[in-house]
């Protein structure tokens, strides 16, 4: 099991407080593909960040791959999230002034990664999604579909243990979408752990288990 949430609960203190997770219970498994889905406001988001590290729980236990998350500063999170995890936006998040092995080869840079070597890796990476020939070209010379895809190749450059997917194809036409779920469902048959949330049910219907939540609760027969 690479994932084990157990009775997660996260309240949002504003004027009027939040109970975003009400006790969520949730095992995912090594190699599993799953997709996460519920409505605006339902709280997955709230829990994609929980599981990747970028926000805190107020009570339960949440184990990464036999390490308990709780409490971490801010340098442990991160070097957590650095090893363990590699995301996939709906916005891309690359960098507009580098080129697509610039953009793969930048978590190999926080790692302390010489160039050379980080770039020769973010070469191969470029490769397995069948993007050597634009390896040189900047974001604003390639497509959705291979913005998404140099994406997942820097997700994939520190071998992560994980890969956390937000909304990987809302930004792209359906085709293309198809594309990048091949993609998905061509990793995981690979061996990798992936976790994608998405409000499209063409998306959830091409992962192997669907997990509905619904005001902060994991709905029956989804745990």
């Amino acid at each position: 099991m690479i994932i084990h949430l157990e009775d997660i609960n996260k309240t949002y203190h504003g004027a009027v407080p939040l109970h975003v997770l009400k006790g969520i219970n949730l095992n995912i498994d090594r190699g599993e593909l799953v997709s996460i889905m519920g409505a605006s406001g339902s709280g997955k988001s709230t829990l994609l960040n929980i599981i990747g590290i970028l926000d805190n729980y107020d009570s339960g236990e949440y184990i990464l791959d036999g390490t308990l998350i709780r409490n971490l500063s801010e340098n442990r999170a991160a070097e957590l999230r650095n090893r363990m995890i590699g995301f996939v936006f709906q916005s891309f998040n690359l960098i507009n002034y580098k080129n697509a092995v610039e953009n793969v080869a930048l978590p190999l840079f926080y790692q302390g990664v010489p160039r050379r070597k980080r770039n020769a890796m973010a070469m191969e990476q470029l490769e397995r999604m069948g993007l050597a020939d634009r390896a040189h070209h900047l974001p604003g010379e390639m497509s959705g579909g291979q913005k998404q895809r140099v994406a997942i190749a820097r997700a994939l450059i520190t071998n992560p243990s994980l890969i956390l997917a937000d909304e990987p194809t809302g930004a792209l036409d359906s085709k293309t979408s198809q594309e990048v779920m091949e993609v998905f469902r061509q990793l995981n048959s690979d061996g990798m752990t992936i976790v994608i949330v998405t409000h499209d049910p063409g998306v959830g219907q091409q992962t192997n288990r669907i997990i509905r939540i619904s005001d902060g609760i994991i709905l029956p027969d989804n745990v």
